[in-house]
């Protein structure tokens, strides 16, 4: 409408014929005088009115303009039944202009099929382009490929390896590694190679919503898993989950696991790899040449000039140390102050029996947190089903208990005398095994505190005599005061003939 105003200005206001016109404003002389005539006949004087905007005055001119008289009337697709066909993979404007043909042999030809499709497509919200800013963000995500890798050189197994896919947002400069699952501990390892590769830290992380960085989704408030946002704090960066089902939110990486699947994947499909690392070998030798070799077009400039004159500038130093996987779960404590990790039982301070602690556990230790305090740390062992315990964390009454061993119990009764001594060994010899006859010597033991070691070692004499091996009968001898007593002996060392004694023959 710019050169419609200066023609009427030249025209109107000048009064400069039609061909100085034309060569002035850099048009045809049939213009002008169209555009003139439609001028004249529009209803419209000059100078017109303020408020006639250029759309309007581009309404008043060609009203009408683009109208055929005598066009046939086609049938009118379902465009946004079409518009639904084409997410599909394989599917084309052509596949669908051809079912289209067959049902409606008279229909749009497939120039004008296609010129109304974009027309239509265009009414659709419009996509923002995104303004990525250096060292912001780094896009992450595991391509939809795999690739076969051989694990058995006799079987020929194979095994199907993830590609992980990174890059950064303003230089689109490429990490990818091979793993062998997108579990968490692959997903963090990725990260902190990805990390290494760059060289910084982005300010921000942007996955996708897979369970191993957000264990709600939500458009508002995504809760991200608890190690995923430990290591983003370890280097000092952020999370910004993509929306749930919105793929846009991280164009970048699916541009670049596309990249990466025909760049990579479509390089390397006639090789075979036995193992990982050699697959991970050739993954390195390909992004070198992606990243520094391959200029991006448009840009004549590589990835890694990018990187190192825009991005490197702005990325966080890394830190001193790497980030050493270390995975969060809940658990509660046992009644006997225990929590089991992975079938060892690691115990905590007992007056947290019963609550619900959080265990820290990294390949070499093991931290109970009760409301984000650290209540006991122990060096990991393997699920052997039994106990490592802290006797700080133990009661009283449980530690002086544990404190009670078959070796403490056989010093403690040598120093009372070597009566006692011998009467604990009987003891401990008389069971079928000598943890059966831990808690009688125990007990024994422990009434020099009432009796005095003194009365104690006559008691201990006096029950070797009488062949007396049960706690009971030494506390009976000593509360009788039969330990002051002494045990009359036959000088014949005959036995004592008597009506209530059997004798030995009763045993035969």
């Amino acid at each position: 409408m710019r050169q419609v105003r200066e023609i009427l200005r030249l025209k109107y206001g000048a009064d400069m014929s039609t061909r100085e016109i034309a060569r002035r404003v850099g048009v045809a002389p049939s213009t002008v005088r169209t555009t003139l005539e439609r001028f004249a006949g529009c209803g419209l004087g000059w100078p017109p009115p303020d408020d006639v905007t250029d759309s309007l005055l581009e309404e008043r001119l060609f009203r009408g303009s683009g109208s055929k008289q005598g066009h046939r009337s086609h049938a009118e697709p379902d465009w946004a039944a079409l518009h639904r066909e084409m997410k599909r993979k394989h599917v084309t404007l052509l596949v669908l202009w051809e079912e289209y043909a067959a049902q409606h042999p008279d229909g749009y030809r497939y120039s004008r099929f296609c010129e109304l499709y974009r027309g239509w497509e265009g009414k659709l919200s419009v996509t923002m382009r995104q303004t990525h800013v250096a060292g912001e963000k780094l896009f992450v995500d595991y391509a939809g490929d795999t690739v076969p890798v051989i694990i058995d050189r006799l079987t020929g197994e194979l095994r199907e390896a993830q590609i992980f896919v990174a890059v950064l947002g303003a230089s689109s400069f490429t990490y990818a590694r091979a793993t062998w699952t997108q579990t968490l501990p692959d997903w963090i390892d990725a990260h902190c190679r990805a990390f290494a590769a760059i060289g910084g830290v982005p300010h921000l992380l942007v996955p996708d919503n897979t369970k191993a960085a957000v264990i709600r989704a939500c458009y508002y408030d995504p809760q991200v898993n608890r190690t995923y946002a430990e290591m983003a704090a370890h280097y000092d960066t952020a999370i910004l989950p993509a929306r749930p089902r919105k793929p846009r939110d991280k164009a970048k990486v699916e541009a670049c696991v596309l990249i990466v699947e025909r760049w990579l994947l479509g390089r390397l499909r006639h090789r075979q790899f036995f193992g990982l690392s050699e697959l991970n070998a050739a993954i390195g030798e390909m992004l070198t040449a992606l990243n520094e070799h391959r200029s991006i077009r448009r840009l004549g400039v590589t990835r890694r000039q990018l990187l190192e004159e825009i991005d490197r500038p702005a990325l966080k130093p890394l830190p001193v140390e790497p980030y050493v996987l270390a995975e969060w779960r809940l658990r509660r404590v046992g009644l006997d102050y225990h929590v089991d990790i992975d079938g060892h039982f690691y115990s905590v301070p007992h007056r947290y029996a019963r609550c619900q602690v959080d265990a820290r556990l990294t390949s070499r230790t093991v931290e109970i947190f009760l409301k984000g305090e650290r209540i006991a740390v122990h060096a990991r062992n393997s699920g052997n089903g039994k106990h490592t315990t802290v006797p700080d964390h133990m009661p009283s009454s449980h530690r002086r208990y544990a404190d009670w061993t078959i070796e403490r119990i056989r010093r403690e009764a040598t120093t009372i005398g070597p009566a006692m001594a011998m009467l604990c060994e009987v003891i401990l010899e008389h069971r079928p095994h000598p943890e059966q006859g831990f808690r009688a010597c125990m007990g024994i033991v422990r009434l020099v505190k009432t009796f005095g070691a003194d009365r104690l070692e006559a008691a201990a004499s006096r029950a070797l005599d009488i062949g007396a091996k049960t706690y009971g009968s030494v506390k009976s001898i000593l509360d009788n005061n039969l330990d002051r007593q002494t045990v009359a002996k036959r000088a014949d060392g005959k036995a004592v003939q008597h009506p209530n004694i059997r004798g030995a023959r009763y045993y035969h």
